[in-house]
């Protein structure tokens, strides 16, 4: 078939190069505009649009889908649309311009977690179980036919970055499989089951750390916002980024929401029930390190200001 992909961060280059390699033709890859990184602001691909150029194919770069980008897709005369996490909402005429429309894969069991942010989300909530889907794409959001989906235990010490790696790797072949049945004709989607749940985009405020909250719901909010936005408290006044965390053992002594101790060798901090244990940390104005390493260069413990 002849495929256009959509997609712009890192998760979708493994669902690109997996039907690159395929027998199908992508005949573009839609991606967003080059975007300002780093300190010095300077213009840079998205990663699909940096793997698209390794691999030769077209790209089309646009923020929006719009009557312009539509009358290109269009003239292409693609088969599929195929969109993993391309940042924009693909809308009619354009959802119909291929002849078999656009299927998305996405990164949750859906209807549990439409939106931005699965991954995200499902680690924040606490949830046992997450995995990817592949549904056909409708107007409204992410409620299309599912037709497959892959489940897996959230591991225990996964951050949002590292389950969703592991994701898109596992997801680009669930992928593959559905645009092969959809090829030969054999694809069969069924409607979603059970109650929807949405996953908002993340914002700032959403890393800031609840030590109020008991030990569990701290932790899964840590890793659920790591890499991005990033979880964050503050000391004396000052942001503090908390980097990487671990439950506090047996024997740690429970210490009041948000305040500091030492547990042996292991900065402990205080939630509503069991304590955290802080191994990666960056204060305000100073590079990633070790919380040890920070923990010894102060005099006494501080308390956190953690609302």
């Amino acid at each position: 078939m002849r495929l256009v992909f959509a997609g712009t961060p890192a998760p979708a280059v493994p669902a690109l190069r997996r039907l690159a390699a395929s027998a199908h033709d992508i005949v573009a890859v839609v991606t967003r505009r080059d975007a300002p990184l780093g300190r010095k602001r300077v213009l840079t691909p998205s990663p699909v649009a940096a793997a698209a150029a390794e691999l030769g194919l077209p790209v089309i770069r646009a923020d929006r889908l719009d009557a312009e980008v539509t009358a290109d897709i269009a003239a292409l005369e693609p088969d599929l649309g195929v969109i993993v996490a391309y940042g924009g909402l693909v809308r009619e005429p354009l959802l119909s311009a291929p002849a078999h429309g656009w299927i998305n894969l996405h990164f949750s069991l859906l209807p549990r977690w439409r939106g931005a942010a699965p991954v995200q989300h499902a680690l924040i909530a606490g949830d046992a179980r997450t995995g990817a889907s592949v549904f056909q794409l409708v107007p409204e959001l992410d409620a299309g036919d599912v037709f497959a989906e892959l489940a897996i235990d959230v591991p225990r010490e996964a951050t949002a970055g590292d389950l969703l790696s592991s994701l898109a790797d596992d997801g680009a072949g669930l992928l593959a499989e559905v645009v092969d049945a959809i090829g030969a004709g054999s694809a069969v989607a069924r409607p979603q089951q059970g109650q929807p749940t949405y996953a908002s985009k993340l914002g700032d405020d959403d890393g800031r750390i609840r030590w109020e909250e008991p030990a569990g719901a701290v932790l899964g909010r840590i890793r659920g916002v790591t890499p991005e936005p990033g979880a964050h408290t503050t000391i004396d006044g000052a942001r503090f980024k908390v980097l990487a965390v671990a439950p506090a053992p047996d024997d740690a002594p429970r210490l009041a929401p948000g305040a500091l101790g030492l547990h042996g060798k292991q900065v402990i901090a205080g939630t509503a029930s069991t304590p955290i244990v802080l191994e990666q940390v960056q204060p305000a104005g100073k590079g990633a390190m070790r919380a040890a390493d920070w923990w010894r260069g102060l005099r006494e413990a501080t308390p956190v200001a953690g609302s």
